[in-house]
């Protein structure tokens, strides 16, 4: 029994929810998101809360409903207050800075990486070993945080590479004589 689904999504005011059909639209002051429901949750608004409800009753149908409203919060926090990942560079001579709109890191390979920025992501680099991706989506700002991380994922004897904020990296004993 899902009991998130059983929440109701609350609307801040200065967002506007607009439902057709299947489809939700969220504005709000950071921009707009929009998402096509599936077909077993049937979604209402009362007031300044969204209630997402069951259309039947089976096993997709109660995998639907938390899912469906996690997504719908999300859409509501990002275009209110957005999503913000912090990724740290832990190595000699690994380093980031920005060229244009474009984040550039120096990750120990022979070149240079760059990584332009999709449409509603921005990219921060406040120290020259720390990476801020923020936008609305909370799904492109994971997705883009993890591809930079897979990059040059953090290695177990020296703990070298690109890492989460906060990360641990559980570190392995070097071979012994």
């Amino acid at each position: 029994m899902s009991r998130i689904g059983k929440k109701a999504v609350a609307v801040p005011s200065g967002v506007t929810v607009t439902i057709s059909g299947q489809t939700i639209e969220v504005k709000g002051p950071k921009g707009q998101l929009s998402w096509t429901l599936p077909e077993e949750i049937v979604v209402k608004q009362e007031g300044a809360e969204l209630l997402l409800t069951k259309s039947v009753e089976n096993t997709r149908a109660q995998a639907m409903w938390g899912l469906s409203r996690t997504l719908v919060s999300n859409m509501v926090e990002g275009t209110t207050a957005g999503f913000e990942k912090t990724l740290e560079l832990v190595g000699v001579g690994y380093r980031a800075a920005m060229k244009g709109d474009a984040l550039s890191m120096q990750l120990g390979f022979s070149h240079d990486v760059d990584v332009p920025p999709p449409s509603g992501i921005t990219f921060a680099v406040p120290k020259q070993t720390e990476i801020k991706i923020s936008g609305i989506d909370k799904q492109v700002v994971g997705e883009i945080a993890s591809k930079i991380r897979g990059l040059r994922p953090p290695e177990p004897y020296k703990g070298k590479g690109v890492r989460y904020a906060g990360e641990v990296v559980r570190r392995k004993e070097g071979k012994k004589k």
